[in-house]
């Protein structure tokens, strides 16, 4: 391992290639501590010391802090993060499968590609327009007196200024440095927050004996070390598992020659959702109590013992809260693949390309096949989603352990964190393989399980 790393410092592009993306990575964690003009960040980081983390609005806080990488604790220049451009990706992508200009544009290639992306960046542009407001609305009482409207104009402009250039630095990472580049940001803010986690469960261990409920002993330790390594393990072997189709080319005679016959798999992911599931159910879960809570202080409804019940149900530590979230990850498991796997354009390539798969007539009944396959493996997949997503949760409960902290364990958080970093160790090992250089695995590349 040490001689694969020294192998890739010998190779000048690869090096300038991984410097150049740490570099724009840092200047990102710098952007998080550029405050906005105009707000008292010592009054926003005391109300913040006091609020309630548990409260509905709290945990959603907590929520999004975990994915732009910042904290409430301040006003910043980064305060948006990149997720702006995330909803605007997901948006158009789902706008593709119902408008046909969009869709026409995504057949297009290389050219409706740019297209798309020039769309995706007026509306991330209007969507922190949107949330920009919301957030100077939320912070309008710590403005320094007789800079009200100044300070709020220029906080929509400066965070929507500097989520515009988030996407610009991932855009560099993906043309001038190495792996994805809005991954690896969303990944960076994530990971950012582990040493403040680490921090925090650190404060709350006793190894004496007889030590107070609340502390964590060394019982609980081994138990999260080993938790957390079971749930990366799971988490690595669910993100590389494929179903591999046999297909079969058909030989072809040109001249007095025999080509084609050549045998291939066809791979199919068994998470072929990813983390979107997760994030569309993690964003539904955390919305829902926030409106039952605003709904029972109005006076007309704070009487109501179904929405008193209904709030207690919706409690991030419920029963009821859990098999929702997990129902609601397998509908947009199925959701997410449905929109993203086409059979029938697959079984068209394959037959335009005189491949086969074995035993099927090319055309609808390949189509059916393939379908049939997906449909079962993603049963799989979003099963192990929903286990992870509940992690957190089950841990928080049982072992007393902050929320916070546990999050780590499991969720969207620890899959992103799992899945980016794969692809830039994948990313990284092929450049080394191009080179004539060992991979990071001694028996070959990695692969797929089971390939």
């Amino acid at each position: 391992m040490l001689g694969t790393v020294l192998n890739i410092f010998r190779i000048p592009d690869l090096r300038n290639k991984i410097l150049f993306t740490v570099a724009l990575l840092m200047i990102y964690r710098v952007g998080f501590h550029i405050p906005n003009p105009g707000f008292d960040q010592e009054k926003i980081a005391a109300a913040v010391a006091t609020r309630d983390t548990d409260s509905p609005l709290g945990r959603a806080a907590e929520y999004m802090q975990m994915f732009t990488g910042g904290t409430l604790s301040r006003s910043s220049l980064f305060g948006l993060g990149i997720m702006p451009y995330i909803t605007a990706s997901i948006i158009l992508m789902l706008l593709g499968e119902v408008i046909p200009a969009l869709k026409k544009l995504r057949q297009e290639g290389q050219t409706g590609h740019k297209k798309i992306q020039e769309y995706t960046r007026y509306l991330t542009v209007l969507i922190c327009v949107i949330q920009a407001m919301m957030y100077m609305k939320m912070l309008g009482a710590y403005v320094y007196a007789g800079m009200h409207t100044q300070a709020v104009m220029m906080g929509i402009v400066a965070m929507t200024a500097g989520t515009v250039f988030l996407m610009w630095l991932g855009e560099q990472i993906d043309e001038y440095g190495i792996g994805n580049g809005i991954s690896l940001i969303i990944m960076a803010g994530i990971v950012s927050r582990m040493p403040w986690a680490v921090n925090m469960l650190w404060q709350n261990v006793n190894f004496r004996v007889g030590a107070p409920v609340g502390t964590i002993g060394p019982a609980k330790i081994l138990f999260l070390i080993a938790a957390f390594v079971f749930v990366v393990a799971g988490a690595i072997l669910i993100t590389q598992g494929q179903r591999r189709i046999p297909i079969q080319q058909a030989k072809q005679m040109r001249g007095r020659r025999m080509y084609g016959g050549q045998r291939h798999y066809l791979p199919l992911r068994v998470n072929h959702g990813g983390v979107m599931p997760i994030i569309f159910a993690s964003s539904f879960m955390m919305f829902l109590p926030v409106i039952v809570g605003w709904l029972a202080n109005i006076p007309r409804f704070s009487e109501s013992g179904f929405l008193y019940s209904l709030q207690n149900a919706l409690g991030p530590g419920a029963y009821t809260y859990n098999v929702l979230y997990m129902l609601l990850i397998f509908l947009f498991a199925y959701f997410w693949t449905t929109v993203q796997f086409q059979p029938k354009e697959m079984a068209k390539n394959l037959r335009d390309s005189g491949s086969f798969i074995p035993g099927l007539r090319p055309g609808r009944r390949t189509a059916e096949y393939l379908e049939t396959v997906m449909t079962r493996i993603t049963y799989f997949g979003a099963s192990f989603l929903a286990i992870i997503a509940v992690v957190p949760s089950v841990i928080s409960i049982l072992l007393g352990v902050d929320w916070r902290i546990a999050t780590f364990l499991g969720g969207t958080g620890l899959l992103i964190v799992v899945s980016v970093s794969l692809d830039l160790v994948q990313k990284i090992e092929a450049n080394l393989l191009m080179r004539s250089y060992d991979g990071f695995s001694e028996t070959g590349r990695i692969k797929g399980a089971y390939g």
